[in-house]
């Protein structure tokens, strides 16, 4: 098929224009997969001149398809977060361990992969030179675990993008990866607290955001007594500092949620969301971790969204009245 002089493709939730060459997009429309997140209407041609034989082949294009959206450079938007797979718990460790077994990932590189997107989308959310108190001051909650190692790598990012993070670290993994991790920190000259104040006003008024890095998605209710008391009393300041949890929400079921527990404003879901997120009611929703190998991402059904360019985050819109899927 000849070259036109324009190409135009209308889609749900983006425009791609203009492509000079029509075969390209002929050839992936019949290798792509079917995603269900991005549905293209039917195709709109503008050309200031088209022979006959051009619209008789563009009659041949099936009106009726979808298109995988990752070929194309769209533009960072919220998607809709309905149309992804939401993941339980054993599901969620399950694609875990096929990272570890089948990919040979290593636990530091995924670690480090997504404490980093954590900190990006924070800078998306809460840029630094838009916090005011003591230039930039987050606090960082971390478990012991890997949702906290997380942490402490998101923690040592916003460190180096101009934040002035503070660490609360009560019961340290006393693995080497965890003990570099915090020694990292260290280096870096960010403070941890010996202890968590017993005035929860104290957070307030001393930081502008409270980063939940405690439990992830192998968490099973109830806390324990050390942690406990540090959710009460964050519940008690969520209305007046902002919070986001990595992962899911700390105390939270990973399938159930927990409406009367921690009520994050930003939720950064790592791999894919979990089944809890479904509750979630705050007022940000990404998606990190871009670390997914195609072939895992087809072999669970993750349906996960394109990420914009190079980006290591996706902001997901939040779903009111919908259904998301399930595994």
């Amino acid at each position: 098929m000849s070259s036109l002089s324009h190409f135009y493709l209308r889609a749900t939730t983006c425009t791609v224009h203009p492509l000079r060459n029509i075969d390209p997009i002929l050839n992936l429309w019949n290798k792509c997969q079917p995603r269900k997140y991005l549905y293209l209407q039917q195709p709109v041609i503008t050309a200031r001149q088209i022979s006959n034989n051009q619209k008789q082949s563009l009659k041949s294009i099936k009106h009726s398809f979808t298109i995988n959206k990752k070929w194309f450079g769209c533009s960072n938007m919220a998607l809709d977060a309905a149309e992804l797979k939401y993941l339980g718990q054993e599901e969620a460790q399950q694609i875990d361990l096929e990272l570890f077994n089948e990919y040979l990932f290593s636990l530091d590189q995924l670690m480090e992969l997504a404490g980093y997107s954590c900190a990006v989308a924070i800078t998306r959310c809460y840029p630094p030179d838009t916090l005011k108190k003591d230039h930039a001051a987050v606090l960082v909650i971390c478990g012991p675990g890997n949702n906290g190692g997380d942490g402490l790598v998101c923690a040592r990012h916003l460190k180096l993008f101009g934040y002035k993070p503070t660490l609360f670290y009560p019961k340290q993994n006393n693995k080497p990866l965890f003990k570099a991790l915090a020694l990292q920190c260290e280096r870096l000259d960010i403070p941890t607290l010996s202890f968590f104040p017993t005035d929860p006003q104290c957070i307030v008024d001393s930081f502008n955001l409270v980063i939940d890095a405690i439990f992830g998605f192998s968490f099973k209710p109830p806390a324990r007594p050390e942690f406990a008391s540090v959710l009460e009393s964050l519940t008690q300041i969520q209305e007046k500092v902002p919070i986001c949890s990595i992962d899911i929400p700390s105390g939270w079921d990973v399938e159930k949620g927990n409406p009367t527990g921690l009520q994050p404003d930003l939720l950064i879901s790592l791999t894919a969301p979990k089944q809890c997120a479904v509750h979630f009611k705050g007022q940000r929703h990404f998606l990190g971790g871009r670390f997914v190998p195609p072939g895992l991402e087809q072999k669970y059904g993750l349906n996960l969204p394109p990420y914009p360019g190079t980006d290591p985050v996706v902001e997901l819109k939040i779903p009111k009245n919908s259904s998301p899927q399930s595994s």
